[in-house]
């Protein structure tokens, strides 16, 4: 399964609440305050004011007033939910990356390589300006123009090589394929990654789309991803929709109309006042209600995801396959302040077509507190199937992805000086290899492998297996119980067994590293779109997805359950 690497959780419902937001501060007070509120603000503001001009006057050094400003703000909205936050003028362009999802730059992620200590490429993407000047995975950046670039954190060299579109810099780098420093004259463009990694045709009649986040245009990306799969031969559909963390609530709407009628309700939002309340229905005429549908979700599905997939259980109109969603409910809008700063605030919550919102963590003043199951309530879909609020969205099939094993995931862990082989196997690998097969044909050799092994465990990678850590916490507790004398000769023959041996678990755990190390290569010919193919081969939820939809009958009953 390929990482999300790009976007994180992004703002829900902004686009259509922006022209509104300057009303809400306007109107805002008279609704939502009482004398004894506006007194106590007032109090706490003097307060503040005083604290900072004594801070100011008497302080040893000096202050910088942004600085101290600015962190008091942080610190105050931190204390209300995690997605209300204050964006001084240097972090505006941050919260333009979340509404649009572009920035300008290169297109390619960097990661530090712990054993060279340098900022190394990780993965340039497809078409754009770091792929097309020629820059590779394993590239170590030495300087950008004249500011050289061999002691700099990631941060500091990632803000270096974003800028102004247009601009051009040049990257000079080491090639450790061949030890040469390379040139590359790079201009910065306009950045954004498609929000559809791929879609295709899995068989001759069920049409797959991941879509990987909800910024501007999506829907209608996802609309001519449809048509196009229907006239290649599509009887049925899945929307893939694991690791989407959300965004624009308009184009989860417009998502949904895809497979609903016109005019239907897919989402409200209700807050404390009544300029943020709103219904927002389907405005656009549907391609196929009738198709049979399915919805990939996992933990990571949020926001916007969840509106769509939610929407979609409750209207009965798509299965729901994977694990819990991630339960923000959440809605947040940008408000305009003095100076070229803005505040996202949460303004409502978000209700769905059954009438429930699936909020998972109710956040108080002193502290936050998950919604236990027991306390959450029963709603109904249209069918009359029992769907629940608090926690996210319940799949109407539970069923968890193939988890990696350790070793696996320590191998492909970014930053740790034992845990570099893999990633230097793979910048190897590929200066060997100029082209390699299709992703769904790409496969390693026995011998391949065994030379990675070899590497690993000759380069000394150790890890912590979760069974050797949970041994040595039942030593601690036996020994603080007293029974651990008695029973030393019984604790140190399990620890004889539960000894690390690499090489031992490299072969025990070799089918799932090699799916592991083959997605790894894949991405650095094919990019994302290559990398999420090759995972595609093994993915046991759509496998469930496409057996549901090819069976009428066994797509009806978990509809009708």
């Amino acid at each position: 399964m390929t990482r999300q690497r790009f976007l994180h959780l992004l703002l829900l419902g902004i686009l259509p609440l922006m022209l509104q937001a300057q009303n809400v501060l306007k109107d805002a007070e008279p609704a939502i305050t009482g004398q004894n509120h506006n007194l106590e603000a007032g109090k706490n503001l003097d307060i503040f004011n005083a604290a900072y001009r004594n801070l100011d006057l008497l302080y040893v050094d000096t202050i910088n007033p942004e600085q101290a400003i600015t962190a008091a703000l942080k610190g105050m909205v931190r204390s209300l939910d995690p997605y209300t936050d204050y964006y001084p003028e240097s972090e505006t362009k941050n919260l333009q990356l979340m509404i649009t999802g572009k920035y300008a730059g290169i297109g390619a992620l960097i990661r530090y390589h712990a054993r060279k200590k340098r900022i190394v490429i990780d993965e340039p993407y497809a078409g754009m300006p770091a792929a097309e000047a020629g820059v590779r995975k394993g590239d170590v950046i030495l300087s950008i123009d004249d500011s050289v670039m061999t002691d700099k954190t990631v941060n500091y060299v990632s803000s270096r090589l974003r800028g102004d579109a247009g601009t051009s810099f040049v990257l000079k780098i080491l090639r450790p394929s061949t030890g040469k420093e390379m040139k590359f004259k790079i201009t910065r463009r306009n950045i954004k990654l498609p929000e559809l990694t791929y879609y295709g045709m899995r068989s001759d009649s069920v049409g797959y789309i991941s879509l990987n986040q909800f910024t501007e245009g999506c829907a209608r990306n996802v609309r001519n991803a449809v048509i196009d799969l229907k006239h290649q031969g599509a009887k049925a559909m899945v929307l893939d929709l694991r690791g989407n963390g959300g965004g624009s609530e308009m184009e989860a709407v417009d998502i949904v109309s895809i497979w609903v009628p016109k005019d239907e309700i897919v989402v409200e939002n209700r807050g404390k006042v009544r300029q943020v309340n709103r219904t927002y229905r389907t405005r656009l005429e549907p391609i196929d209600t009738v198709m049979p549908l399915a919805v990939l979700v996992n933990g990571e599905t949020a926001s916007a995801s969840e509106i769509t997939c939610g929407a979609l259980q409750d209207m009965d109109r798509a299965i729901i396959i994977g694990t819990r969603t991630y339960g923000k409910g959440l809605v947040q809008i940008p408000l305009d302040l003095p100076y070229n700063t803005n505040l996202k605030v949460t303004t409502s919550k978000y209700y769905i077509p059954s009438g429930r919102c699936i909020q998972a963590v109710n956040y108080r003043r002193d502290g936050q507190e998950r919604i236990a199951d027991s306390l959450t309530h029963v709603f109904h879909t249209r069918a009359g199937r029992e769907v629940r609020d608090g926690g996210g969205i319940k799949p109407d099939v539970e069923l968890k992805a193939d988890s990696l094993p350790n070793i696996a995931y320590y191998l492909s862990a970014v930053g740790m000086d034992s845990t570099e082989v893999m990633f230097d196997y793979v910048v190897d690998y590929i200066a060997r290899h100029p082209s390699i097969a299709q992703p769904e044909e790409f496969h390693l050799t026995d011998k391949d492998y065994e030379e990675f092994r070899e590497r690993v465990v000759k380069s000394g990678f150790t890890y912590d297996p979760v069974s050797r850590k949970q041994f040595d916490e039942l030593v601690k507790t036996a020994k603080f119980e007293g029974y651990y004398d008695d029973a030393r000769e019984l604790f140190d023959s399990l620890s004889a067994k539960l000894k690390h041996d690499v090489a031992t678990d490299m072969d025990k755990h070799r089918d799932a590293i090699i799916r592991m190390l083959e997605t790894d290569i894949v991405a650095a010919y094919y990019y994302q779109e290559g990398a999420l193919r090759a995972g595609l081969l093994h993915d046991k939820q759509l496998g469930e997805a496409e057996r549901l939809l090819k069976s009428p009958a066994k797509y009806r009953y978990v509809l009708s359950k």
